[in-house]
C-alpha cells in the first residue's frame, strides 16, 4: 500500500503510528496513515484487519467535571 522509500511500517509493527499521513481529519477526530492504520484523537486505533487498539491514557490520568 506504502509508496514511499524507504517504506512506512506496516499495519502489524510496533511502530505503525510514524507512517505517513494520508488523509487526515481533525474535524472528526481521526485521520488515516499509509499503512491502512486509522488513528483517533483519543489515541484509540482501527487497523485495516479490524483489529481494535484501545486507547492509551497515561495511568493516574483521572477525569475532571467542570
Amino acid at each position: 500500500m506504502c509508496q514511499h522509500q524507504p517504506p512506512c511500517p506496516s499495519a502489524d509493527s510496533a511502530d505503525r503510528e510514524s507512517a505517513r499521513l494520508a488523509a487526515h481529519h481533525p474535524e472528526q477526530g481521526w485521520s488515516l496513515l499509509c499503512n491502512g492504520v486509522v488513528l483517533f484523537e483519543d489515541t484509540g486505533e482501527l487497523l485495516p484487519d479490524g483489529r481494535i487498539i484501545a486507547p492509551q491514557r497515561p495511568r493516574g490520568a483521572s477525569l475532571t467535571t467542570a
